[in-house]
């Protein structure tokens, strides 16, 4: 065994100097990197050129940006930016311009005909006149290096839609003229027609196109016409306008009364010369349209339907149970008692102290949607009585609201007695009492569900009984045609002057039809399918 004798720090400094002789001589060795090893680039952008050089596995990109040529993300670049470069390359940037022009264009209004029964055949009228609209297209023009490439449509606007010219072509009605009391008025198209004492004597009144139905009432005076017109505005900020129109003048000029948002009623008060009473919403953009004011207004009109005075009878409230739908009204046939009905009540309005009377409690029907049922109601000549539809509980349903079952049922006004007449007849019944004709039984007109427990859906056939539900007898339509779809059936007036009788009026398929409550003979009046609401006073 050797022992070895420690190293003296001579020793290892030499050692050390060695080291760092050897690791200079193998650095010097190494080949100096030199120019030759970087990529050539050339750069083609905005009409020059410019030349870089890039270590080998740079992107186009950073070449681009050590050029110091930027790029967005509309530009082209060729290769693309990506591109890893292994070699002398050629580099295309293409200038993309993206530009939005807006320019306004003419919808050019279409032509449309009606043909009607109303006119005299061959003769037209102008219902309403052809209106261009205005859109507004933005186009999206690519612009390479200053040249357009693409030009196309970014996105249209309507500014004013265009109003179509609708011409009315009288035809040749192919059913007999018959002799009727009164006048009887009718939407056809939109527009409000009028026959006076005889269904061959027609002619128009309104011709705008625009009646939405809501309102089309006669005056108990036969001597004018309480109608609505949509509005030219957004429902959501106004859904309808009130208007009035002579039915005696010869050339008479529609009078707006400057009322809006009438849903479910305004009519003349029977007895009072020249008022109307009506009910007011609040548009909605949401379904069903509108939240109901139930509230109640009076305005008093002079002989040229200028507006005299008005007044609130009954202020905004909230209506009940499922109020936001809405009150209905409905006058006795002297103006002497107004009633009301709603989804939960029945009952009178005591229009001095502002205050709603219940007569009976309804059963709210739970619908599961948007609407509300609210049953009609049909006064007796002698005030006396209102016939109506009342909801029934069926037994073994979990929630009675649910219900299938609907009544006509009378109730006495003096004692709120409510007595069944036609069972099981649907929710859609209407019921309406003739006048009283002296010599003559006083009719109940009301609607009866081909498939009562499915009435909300179903068609109807016209039944007409005696006052207590006796007599009762299915009128129109004949067996095995379709049922009518649900509405108010009305009644003609006193016709004993002329000998006309009474009769009832009402719509199949679009069209008018009149009935004998005595024969129970039915006539066809209008063939073209056009009706969409009727009056007769």
């Amino acid at each position: 065994m050797h022992d070895h004798a420690p190293a003296t720090p001579t020793h290892k400094i030499m050692q050390w100097s060695f080291i760092l002789v050897l690791a200079f001589f193998l650095t010097a060795c190494q080949p100096a990197q030199t120019t030759s090893q970087l990529i050539s680039v050339t750069i083609t952008a905005d009409g020059s050129q410019k030349s870089t050089e890039v270590t080998p596995g740079s992107t186009v990109s950073m070449a681009l940006e050590q050029a110091g040529v930027n790029i967005t993300n509309l530009d082209k670049v060729d290769p693309p930016a990506f591109t890893a470069i292994t070699a002398p390359a050629n580099i295309r940037v293409t200038r993309v311009q993206e530009v939005f022009e807006v320019k306004e264009d003419t919808i050019p209004f279409t032509r449309q005909t009606v043909r009607n029964e109303s006119l005299p055949e061959g003769e037209t009228l102008l219902i309403q006149p052809g209106q261009n609209g205005v859109q507004q297209i933005t186009y999206r023009r690519l612009m390479e290096d200053g040249i357009e490439v693409s030009n196309t449509v970014f996105k249209t606007v309507v500014l004013t839609e265009a109003m179509p010219e609708i011409v009315m072509v009288g035809v040749q009605t192919p059913f007999m003229t018959i002799a009727i009391p009164g006048n009887l008025a009718y939407i056809s198209n939109g527009n409000a027609w009028i026959m006076e004492g005889s269904t061959g004597d027609r002619r128009p009144l309104v011709t705008t196109g625009d009646l939405d139905g809501r309102i089309f009432s006669i005056s108990p005076g036969g001597d004018w016409l309480l109608y609505s017109r949509k509005s030219d505005k957004d429902p959501a900020e106004e859904i309808n306008t009130l208007w009035v129109i002579s039915l005696t003048e010869k050339s008479p000029q529609p009078v707006p009364l400057r009322v809006s948002n009438v849903v479910h009623f305004a009519d003349w008060m029977p007895g009072a010369a020249m008022t109307i009473v009506y009910s007011t919403v609040e548009p909605r953009a949401s379904a069903p349209g509108w939240q109901a004011n139930n509230d109640l207004y009076s305005i008093s009109i002079g002989g040229n339907g200028g507006i005299l005075g008005s007044s609130e009878i009954i202020p905004a409230n909230i209506g009940g149970l499922y109020g936001w739908w809405g009150t209905q009204f409905f006058w006795s046939p002297d103006g002497s008692q107004l009633a009301y009905s709603r989804p939960d009540s029945i009952g009178l309005v005591d229009m001095e102290a502002a205050q709603f009377l219940p007569l009976v409690d309804v059963l709210p029907l739970q619908t599961r949607s948007d609407w509300a049922w609210v049953p009609s109601i049909g006064w007796t000549q002698d005030t006396s009585l209102i016939y109506t539809v009342t909801h029934t509980p069926m037994t073994g349903l979990a929630s009675p609201e649910t219900s299938p079952l609907f009544d006509v049922t009378a109730i006495n006004v003096d004692t709120a007695q409510a007595i069944t007449i036609a069972p099981q007849s649907g929710m859609f019944a209407y019921p309406n009492p003739s006048p009283y004709l002296p010599g003559e039984p006083a009719y109940i007109a009301y609607l009866q569900a081909i498939f009562p427990d499915q009435s909300e859906t179903s068609r109807y056939h016209l039944i007409l009984m005696d006052r207590d539900g006796s007599n009762r007898r299915t009128v129109f339509p004949p067996e095995g045609s379709q049922g009518l779809e649900p509405q108010n059936i009305i009644w003609s007036p006193d016709g004993q002057a002329n000998n006309t009788g009474v009769w009832v009026a009402f719509i199949y398929q679009g069209n008018l039809w009149i009935l004998d409550p005595q024969t129970g003979e039915s006539k066809q009046i209008t063939g073209d399918g056009s009706i969409g609401k009727i009056d007769w006073k």
